[in-house]
This record gives structure tokens, sequence and C-alpha cells, in this order.
């Protein structure tokens, strides 16, 4: 297996600020499967089906889990479901093996209160020992409740440390006491959100170190324990890129 080369672009890169629009709810239309839309028109609203409720079952999870094996300088992707909670993923895989992890890194655009009692569960059961999270500036910003229920469910005997970046990466690192470095990266968050979602998990030490030499700059430069300033736009591309490029 080859190795893969990793290109890092030096220009003005700018995450941007993008406002997200007010939608009304009305254009997306829940329609049973095998629904019959007449209305002859040239432009179509969107079909979105109800799911099933037996994909929302942690038990999803756990299956997958169980039978997705990644081994050393391996590669697996998935398509998974669009109420698929990709959260119970994540502890399903670690628990299954019993795995030690060492430190993990999270970073999301939004997660559930669910998702943050999965990863408590890490935490005080001891198969994790150092977490690191990684949220939007917009969750920051609109969902100060969940934040607040983060600091309480998470900070547990110094080991969580929360970060707020105006970022839109899904990306999980995490290594083991074994020394396995994985990488789980994708479209999903941590939560469901009926749509189909895609993403890679990966036993590459190479690639471990390149996703965590920038986010752990992140954490280290713009966690909350001490203060919550959010890091945005072409700030956050200069931390990230300082040390590679400046030094």
């Amino acid at each position: 297996m080859g190795k893969k080369k990793q290109i890092e672009l030096v220009n003005d890169f700018d995450f941007g600020n993008i406002e997200i629009p007010e939608l009304d709810p009305a254009i997306f239309d829940i329609m049973p499967s095998g629904h019959d839309d007449d209305e002859q028109t040239r432009y179509t609203k969107p079909k979105v089906y109800e799911a099933k409720p037996q994909y929302i079952l942690y038990e999803n999870a756990d299956r997958l889990a169980r039978e997705l094996t990644v081994n050393k300088g391996e590669r697996a992707d998935v398509f998974v479901s669009g109420s698929f909670i990709f959260g119970d993923f994540i502890e399903a895989y670690i628990v299954q093996r019993n795995a030690k992890v060492k430190r993990m890194t999270i970073t999301t655009l939004s997660l559930s209160q669910e998702n943050v009692d999965s990863l408590h569960n890490l935490l005080a059961g001891g198969f994790v020992d150092e977490l690191n999270l990684i949220v939007s500036a917009w969750f920051y910003a609109y969902q100060r409740d969940g934040v607040k229920y983060i600091y309480e469910k998470l900070d547990i005997d110094n080991k969580f440390q929360l970060a707020i970046a105006s970022i839109h990466s899904k990306i999980i690192t995490f290594e083991t006491l074994g020394g396995r470095k994985i990488i789980i990266h994708g479209s999903a968050n941590l939560k469901s959100n009926n749509c189909v979602e895609q993403f890679t998990i990966e036993e590459n030490a190479e690639l471990y170190d390149f996703y965590n030499e920038y986010l752990l700059k992140i954490v280290d430069k713009y966690k909350t324990i001490k203060h919550k300033n959010p890091i945005r736009n072409k700030e956050l591309w200069d931390i990230m890129t300082r040390k590679k490029f400046n030094d």
C-alpha cells in the first residue's frame, strides 16, 4: 500500500464568514415512501422520506462497530443512513474492543446531549484518559444550553478541554495505549440529521500526526476552560500554518 502525499497550500485561504439563512421548513415536505406527487412544475421540492425507527437504535451503531475491522495500515469507507447516530458508533467501537485511549480529539460542527452522554461514558468508564473537543463558533453562539451541558458532563478530573473555532471539519483522532493511531473523518457530525452521510476510518500514524499537529494548536490556544474567545476566519488558518511555514 503506497504512502499518500499530503499537500499543504500556502495562500490567503480564509475560512470565511458564512451566514446561514433562515429556512422555510415548508420547502422540505416529509413524504412517506410511495407518495405520488401529481403537481406538474419545472421545479420540484426535495423529498425527505420518513426514517424507519429501527435505524435510530443504538444497536445499529453497535453492530457496525462490531463488524467493522480496520487493521494496521488499512482503511474503510462507509455510507450510513441519515438516522445513524455517529457518536454512538465512536463509543461502541472503543468499548467493543475494550480499548484504552490515551488521547482523543474531536472536531465537529455540532452535537447533541446524547452525544455528550456517550463521551461522558468513555471518560467516566476509564476508556479515555484525555478528551479534546472542538466545536463551531455557531454552536457556541446558538446552543448555549448545549455548551453548559458539555461543561457539566465532561469536565472531569482535568481530563477534558473544549475549544471554540469557526471550523466545519468533522474529524476524530485517537491513540490507544498499544500505540494504534486511528483517524475518522467524513461528512457526519456526531448526531443524526436525516441525511445520508459518509466517513472513512483508518489506522495511519502519518495521517494521524498530520491532523493532530494542527488540531492541538487550536485546542491549546483557544481552550475555553481558561477563556471563551472563539477563533475565526483567517486568524485560524494563520495559527494552523504558523509553525510549518513561518518559523
